[in-house]
């Protein structure tokens, strides 16, 4: 079946996720990632996923150094956080953000919520990487707004949570 790449990545764009920041420090040097392409994995043992692409700065240095990163969920108010680290900003100084070291990974200070992990595996998948993450550490904000979200390639964020029946 043939079709065309662009119809695909807007069909797909059509699924709301929520915005992560994934970072991972290698020779001392923070490297980050914007990713929506992140989900739960496993309750026992606690994984994890998130795809990076092949070409991406955290894709290249990733595989081969197999070791602890940080996913960093985003709320409503980082979504400049998240144009810079997807490579979209366009200012000439990047917006305020700070990483601190906590359990061995960098996380992005003022996130919802940050989970650690160690890498677990790491599979091919056409032009993207699968990094499996087994998680170490979890961190919430005691007070968080609302999550990021992205969808139809466009940043939204959540009117009013819903109750969960």
């Amino acid at each position: 079946m043939a079709f065309d790449v662009r119809t695909f990545r807007h069909t797909l764009g059509e699924f709301a996720t929520g915005v992560t920041v994934i970072a991972a420090e290698f020779d001392g040097v923070v490297q980050a990632m914007t990713a929506n392409s992140f989900t739960s994995l496993s309750l026992d043992p606690p994984l994890v996923l998130f795809c990076a692409g092949k070409l991406t700065r955290v894709g290249q240095v990733l595989l081969p150094q197999s070791g602890r990163f940080c996913i960093n969920i985003l709320h409503e108010a980082q979504q400049a956080q998240s144009m810079f680290f997807a490579g979209a900003w366009r200012d000439a100084e990047p917006p305020p953000f700070a990483f601190e070291d906590w359990h061995g990974a960098p996380r992005l200070v003022g996130s919802s919520a940050s989970i650690v992990c160690e890498t677990h595996a790491v599979h091919e998948g056409g032009d993207h990487w699968i990094v499996i993450g087994e998680v170490i550490a979890l961190y919430r904000a005691p007070d968080s707004a609302g999550p990021l979200v992205f969808c139809g390639g466009r940043y939204a964020a959540l009117a009013t949570p819903a109750e969960v029946p």
